[in-house]
Parts: C-alpha cells; structure tokens; sequence
C-alpha cells in the first residue's frame, strides 16, 4: 500500500511537491516547486479523464490505478521531474464532523506543550466508530478560565484549559482503497484532504474564513460541504450526489448516450429556465443510432425540466445539512459555489433563492505557473492541496491504523495541534 502513516515532512524550497485529485469524472495532478518567495510554482500539470471512481470511492481498482498513472506521467514529463509521494485529495468514504470539547485543570502555571497533549489524550479515541478513520483534527479555539477566543495559550497562566478539537474522520475501507490505488503506481501518499477542504483553501479569502462562509464543492460523483469561521474549518460533510448523476438523468430523460448527455448538459444545460426555452432547438442522437439524421429535436425547456429537480434536491439536502447539524448560524450568509458542477448556468440563482445566501462562483486563486485551462472550479480542489502543503509543512496529521501507526492517533492530533500553534 502506498499509503504507510508517515507524517508529512514539509516542503523545502527548490523540492517539488505532487497534488493528486482522484475524482469521480477526471483525474489531476499538479506538481509545483516551491519559489524562493514562499509560494508554489506550478512546472507540472496531468489531466486524464476518470475511470474505476464512483461518488469519490474506488471501484475499478485497475482502471483506477491506470488513470492516476497517466496523470502522474504528463505532469512529470512535463515538470521533467520525478515523484515518489502526492499529497492526495479524498471526497468519498462518507465523511463525518465533530468537535470535541476537553477542559483540564493547569493549577495556576504557564501553559505549556505537555498541558496540551495532555487535553487531547483526556479525550476516549473510543468515540471514534471502529470502522473510521481520521483524516483532520483540527484545534479551531482555544479558552483559559472560560475565556474564549485565545489564539496560542501557551505560555498563559490560568487555572483551566480548555481546547476545541474539530475531527473529521471517513470510512477506512474508502480511503485505504484509494491509498492502495495511488500505491500501485509506485507512489506514497504523504497526506490525505478532505475535498472542501482543499477547495475552500483555494477558493476563499481571508475574510470569508473569518467570518464565517460554507463552501460547495460540487464535483461529479459527490457534493462536499465545508463550513469555515474564525480562520478555521469547523463543519464539514458530503452528499453522494453530484454533476455524473445530472448527465445520467439527461441519458435517460433524452435516450441519448452518457457522452452525449454530458456534452449537451454542458453546451446547452441550464438550471433555471428562461422564456425563450421553448423556442430553442436541441439535436438529441438517440441510443443506437448512427445516422444524424435520426436525432431527436427537442426544445431546450425539457433539458432544463430534466436538470432543474435534481440540482434542486442536492441544494435542499445542503440546507437540512447544515440545519441538522447546527452550523447554519456560524454559516454566514455567503456560500461559494466551485467544482466542475458549479458551472451550470444558472445554477448561482437556484442556490440563492434555496439556501437564501449570498451566492459566488469560486475559482481557485492564481498560482504562478497554473495554465488558463486549470483556472476554473473543476480545478479548485487539486489547487487547494499545493495551499495545504504550504500552511501544514511539518507534522500533519494523517491517516493511519491504531496506536502503533506514526505515534498513535494521539500524538498525530498532537502533531496537529504543534502545528496550528505555529511551532
């Protein structure tokens, strides 16, 4: 497998670092370097049109691997580098989200390290389901004597500590799948992210992340939700639900082929409709037939028929979601929209007036070295990891199997936690 536990190292300047999206309907690679200035440089990109991948999960362990492979090998021919580990994005295997409260008695002295790890481990591991795994543990708020809002305690004299952990953890099986598939092609995983939560680092500005702002990151196979406040990602989720399953509805609305349905969804889709629908004309070819001549010729308001209930339904599940988990509050009122999905026309207007939040269309912020192609919401995920390896350089914690693996869980949360702290 080629996943092994291992902490992520961090990247120096001059090394290059891979990002790998694994996604329902295509597969990305970037591989950047790190510039003298601190931020990435883009030497490498490889797009290869998914196979083996449903709703984020593996299902096609050899098509899978296949694809990552002639991914990996464009960007590194064009990189003219070789890589031996990615930092991989994960959208599958049902992610879940809690925070978890630890307060501790610190008897009047300063803050240091060992108080905080000695919060972490007053929390039982048992509370995470035997068939999970964690990918974050993040900190997202600290308090002393019941004073919240501190940003680094150590160092601090109080009487009690207390630490607010936001875990997210998906299923085992899911991502130890998708670890042995990046494995098969001779490459080790130094660090799995969750899909939002790489789009959002992409997508957002300071100030969303501070007051508060829901990312959806509507890919193809799955709809990931982030929530950020305060500088931190504090709420996270996934639907298993997507843009594949707006083209599957076209292909049996239509009786066309898939590869047509998704061209005419993407050249003709909208998902409000529009008066002069009815008077635009669309070539539908018919499953089986050869000749052009035999397509149907159907007005654009019954394609719009088709996609409109169900990008409604994905956006009414966002909203009981978010409702159920207590998180519309701290939500804001702004979503960004961003995935390959997001870029239905329209589709800006219908989250407006069903989540009744200021809706934008989020685009990964500009990498030096990203080609024009790259640039638009299908791309904010891959993105979004070369942020997560330049926030997270040392100590990230990652996935692994028990107590033994890297340290234990404890001391990879703990890794965690140094790291959020600046150390």
């Amino acid at each position: 497998m080629g996943f092994n536990g291992r902490r992520y190292r961090g990247w120096n300047r001059g090394e290059v670092v891979a990002a790998l999206d694994v996604g329902s309907t295509k597969v990305v690679c970037f591989i950047a370097r790190l510039s003298d200035d601190g931020r990435p440089e883009i030497v490498g990109i490889g797009h290869q049109a998914s196979h083996g991948i449903r709703s984020g999960g593996v299902v096609d362990m050899e098509s899978a691997s296949r694809a990552v492979a002639h991914a990996v090998n464009s960007a590194e021919q064009m990189a003219d580098a070789r890589v031996r580990s990615v930092i991989a994005c994960i959208s599958g295997g049902y992610p879940a989200s809690q925070t978890i409260g630890v307060e501790l008695s610190i008897a009047g002295h300063e803050v240091g390290d060992a108080d905080l790890r000695r919060a972490l481990r007053a929390h039982h591991q048992a509370e995470i389901p035997p068939d999970c795994e964690v990918l974050h543990a993040i900190p997202v708020s600290y308090s002393l004597d019941g004073h919240r809002g501190v940003r680094d305690p150590r160092g601090m004299v109080g009487e009690r500590l207390g630490v607010e952990l936001h875990v997210v953890t998906a299923a085992s099986g899911a991502i130890r799948n998708l670890a042995s598939c990046i494995g098969r092609c001779h490459l080790e995983v130094d660090a799995f992210v969750l899909g939002p939560y790489a789009s959002g680092l992409a997508c957002l500005v300071d100030d969303e992340r501070e007051l508060g702002c829901t990312v959806l990151d509507m890919g193809g196979g799955t709809t990931g939700i982030s929530v950020f406040f305060d500088g931190n990602m504090v709420f996270s989720d996934c639907l298993p639900v997507g843009g594949s399953h707006v083209t599957s509805d076209i292909a049996r609305g239509l009786t066309t082929p898939i590869s047509h349905a998704e061209r005419i969804k993407t050249l003709f889709g909208a998902a409000v409709a529009n008066i002069a629908d009815e008077r635009e004309i669309i070539d539908v070819p018919q499953i089986g037939e050869d000749e052009p001549a035999r397509a149907n010729h159907v007005p654009k308001s019954l394609l719009t028929g088709i996609i409109q209930p169900r990008l409604e339904e994905i956006f009414e599940m966002v909203r009981g979601r978010l409702h159920d988990a207590g998180v519309s509050g701290i939500a804001g009122r702004r979503v960004v929209l961003t995935g390959g999905a997001s870029q239905i026309q329209g589709i800006r207007e219908m989250a407006q007036q069903i989540l009744d939040k200021q809706v934008r269309m989020g685009r990964p912020m500009p990498l030096q070295g990203m080609a024009e192609a790259t640039c638009g919401p299908a791309f904010s995920g891959v993105a979004g990891l070369l942020t997560y390896a330049i926030r997270h350089r040392t100590d990230l914690t990652q996935l692994g199997s028990g107590d033994d693996a890297a340290g234990g869980w404890w001391s990879r949360v703990g890794g965690w936690l140094k790291e959020s702290l600046g150390t």
